[in-house]
């Protein structure tokens, strides 16, 4: 449902219309449409989005693992679920960038600099997601 919200939600901002299977518009007394109807709405709405990763590297890396679909609102929807997945990781990661800055720009009281993705910071956002991340080791 949260994934559905997301998506309604960067559907609405892209086209500027109101999206009637929005979750977060429907008041809790009106439950009018069905979960099948929803769905279609929903479906209607994937053909209309292009998601950032490529549909051709989707299905490149799902006949990779084994996986082969002719349906390409399957293909779209894995896409937008990777692209979700990744926002989320980066995201957190923002946030651990920007709680280190802070810490060290109290102690020395420097102006704004650009942030960069550190390995230090995407770390601790992929071990919330489950994901074990080690330096390599070089010149051991």
């Amino acid at each position: 449902i949260i994934f559905k919200m997301a998506v309604s939600q960067e559907l609405q901002a892209r086209n500027k219309t109101p999206v009637e299977g929005d979750i977060s518009k429907q008041d809790s007394g009106s439950q009018g449409e069905t979960p099948e109807l929803s769905l279609v709405d929903f479906c209607t709405q994937l053909d209309d989005y292009t998601p950032t990763i490529p549909d051709a590297v989707t299905l490149h890396y799902l006949q990779q693992s084994g996986f082969n679909t002719d349906d390409p609102r399957l293909v779209r929807l894995i896409s937008l679920a990777a692209q979700k997945f990744i926002s989320d990781i980066v995201n957190d990661s923002l946030q651990h960038c920007k709680l280190r800055g802070s810490a060290q720009n109290t102690r020395k009281g420097t102006k704004d600099k650009k942030l960069t993705l550190t390995l230090e910071d995407l770390a601790p956002a992929l071990a919330e997601y489950g994901i074990n991340l080690r330096k390599p080791l070089y010149f051991t």
